[in-house]
């Protein structure tokens, strides 16, 4: 057989068919409500001021503005991402289905979930934030600090869990110093101080160290955070704020956690094996399929998780 018909029999999905399902079911969900679209990307809502279209429960739209105009108040950043308004938005997206159970003030199927996945400990849910940051952690005191899109905290106003969303994204974050050319992308472990980021006084690779990652990476030739680097510091922001990272992903995406007849691979099972096994209970992967079909069978959700099936091209 040629290329071509191997390529048929790959036992993976490929992600620009995934990207297209995406882009094929937001296109109709923005046509059949009439709202106006980008010229080239009907997808896209024409203009980042019309991102409220982009959501679908009105009472969620309406949460997220006063919550950001209380972080501002409080002199807390809140951002909205520069693509709020594209279909494809992984922030618009949970926005969707994690603002409807604040809103709602009812997590038991993302709690239901998360024990069915080992996390112990969770039993309530009482607070919820989005972009949380903390500059303290890695000492970042300057320029963008490490953001994880939804914090939950118990009663005590402790975060208990940081939740990652991924939608149509190919990769997770890696280090700018590299990707701007400033960095030749050799590791830095055990010469920490040719890395520009420690240089100026980020805790990232003393805390790399703590949690043992550095003794697993040691003979890495390459810096994993040239590729990675946006894993490794929710990872690390999550444990050293004592609580459970989770990765929230779409199971049709062969990037982050995917599983077919050809085995399982992506991203998640390939870095968990980079972190000590005293800490991978506290790093967990949920679908987004997995928390919809919770969902459906939860009476005060009912009213607008098909909808957001038939906006993500799941019905």
């Amino acid at each position: 057989m040629n290329s071509r018909q191997l390529a048929q029999k790959w036992p993976f999905p490929r992600h620009k068919e995934f990207k297209q399902e995406l882009q094929n079911a937001s296109a109709a969900w923005f046509r059949d409500r009439q709202f106006q679209t980008h010229p080239q990307m009907p997808y896209c809502l024409s203009k980042w001021s019309d991102w409220g279209n982009n959501i679908i429960l009105k009472e969620v739209m309406e949460y997220i503005r006063n919550f950001k105009v209380e972080c501002e108040s409080q002199d807390r950043p809140f951002p909205l991402h520069k693509y709020a308004h594209h279909g494809l938005s992984s922030q618009a997206m949970t926005f969707n289905l994690i603002g409807p159970q604040i809103t709602r003030n009812d997590f038991s199927s993302l709690i239901q979930l998360l024990q069915r996945k080992g996390v112990s400990g969770v039993s309530r849910i009482d607070h919820a934030y989005f972009e949380y940051e903390d500059r303290e952690v890695f000492n970042e005191d300057a320029g963008q600090p490490t953001s994880i899109d939804i914090a939950l905290e118990d009663s005590a106003n402790n975060p208990i869990i940081f939740i990652e969303s991924k939608l149509a994204e190919q990769e997770f974050g890696g280090c700018s110093a590299f990707s701007n050319g400033d960095c030749e992308g050799r590791s830095p472990i055990g010469r920490e101080e040719n890395c520009y980021l420690h240089f100026i006084g980020r805790r990232y690779w003393e805390l790399m160290t703590k949690y043992g990652i550095t003794a697993i990476l040691k003979n890495e030739r390459q810096c994993i955070f040239s590729a990675h680097y946006q894993f490794f510091r929710e990872v690390l922001f999550s444990l050293e704020k004592g609580g459970i990272f989770v990765l929230l992903s779409d199971e049709r995406s062969p990037v982050f956690h995917c599983k077919s007849d050809g085995g399982q691979r992506g991203i998640m099972p390939f870095l968990i094996e980079c972190i000590p096994s005293q800490f991978r209970d506290r790093i967990v992967s949920i679908s987004i399929q997995e928390l919809v079909g919770l969902l459906k069978n939860n009476e005060k959700h009912m009213d607008w998780i098909r909808d957001f099936e038939v906006k993500y091209g799941m019905a």
